[in-house]
């Protein structure tokens, strides 16, 4: 009997592996190459897409340990609750998952690690880094199609994606409609250039103890300075992992698709 429950764990265990892969599957696998440059990137088509009708397009940008260029690693966190079902079907979006090279970074900041939380000092000035380039171009072609809604291009980031969701808003303040940084951070001092125009949810993990939740709140006192009205979600039981708490969220994907750039 007890090899027959093992047996019978392993059939589920394996089916849900394949079913895992199967959605996964469901992101194209693509690359843009720019002057001998590449990003890899995983695109999701919403179910029966239609290129005469226009979606939503949504920008994630993974943690600094989904580097690589295997195309694959940049699905680990996120890429689930764009394939869940109800979400494919409630909000249809075209869904972009660049994946940074291992040896660059999606934000212009130098990142000391000798002590923990690591110490972050943003450059701003220097313009963005060789894959943030990378990403605006991206974005760029795909804002040409036809079938992409204009006024609802909307970012999100954790980690090392949120503070290269932080940066995009600074330098392309006119882009987006909504933007989620989860365990992020960024420079304050230029909250200025987007804080009464992109709407922003900040979350963070009390506990972070890679990104310290400092970090989520100055940026949030920043816009707060600036006469916007961000959104914030400090999870007292999380650690740098809060992004699982806040893909759960059930206000989510509402509240993102909600905002445009024509307030109609």
């Amino acid at each position: 009997m007890k090899n027959k429950h093992l047996f019978l764990l392993a059939i589920i265990l394996v089916c849900s592996y394949t079913a895992f892969a199967q959605d996964t599957s469901l992101f194209e696998k693509k690359e843009l190459i720019v002057k001998g440059d590449t990003l890899p990137y995983r695109m999701l088509y919403p179910e029966n897409f239609d290129k005469e009708k226009t979606y939503p397009l949504i920008l994630f940008l993974h943690g600094a340990g989904e580097r690589g260029n295997d195309n694959q690693k940049q699905l680990t966190h996120g890429s689930a609750l764009f394939l869940d079902q109800n979400n494919r079907t409630k909000f249809p979006a075209i869904v972009i998952m660049p994946q940074c090279p291992k040896d660059d970074y999606w934000a212009q900041v130098n990142v000391d690690r000798s002590n923990y939380p690591v110490q972050l000092d943003f450059q701003f000035k220097k313009g963005p880094t060789k894959a943030m380039d990378l990403v605006l171009q991206l974005l760029e072609n795909y804002e040409k199609e036809d079938f992409v809604d204009k006024n609802k291009t909307y970012v999100m980031g954790l980690s090392m994606g949120g503070m290269g969701t932080y940066e995009l808003l600074a330098r392309q303040p006119d882009r987006f409609a909504a933007a989620i940084a989860i365990c992020g951070a960024g420079d304050p001092a230029y909250a200025t250039n987007y804080a009464k125009k992109i709407p922003v949810w900040a979350f963070h993990g009390a506990h972070d103890y890679v990104v310290s939740p400092l970090q989520t709140m100055e940026m949030v006192s920043a816009l707060l300075h600036e006469g916007a009205f961000p959104r914030l979600t400090l999870y007292d039981f999380a650690n740098h992992n809060s992004w699982d708490p806040a893909f759960t969220e059930p206000d989510l994907l509402p509240w993102l698709f909600s905002n445009s750039l024509n307030k109609e």
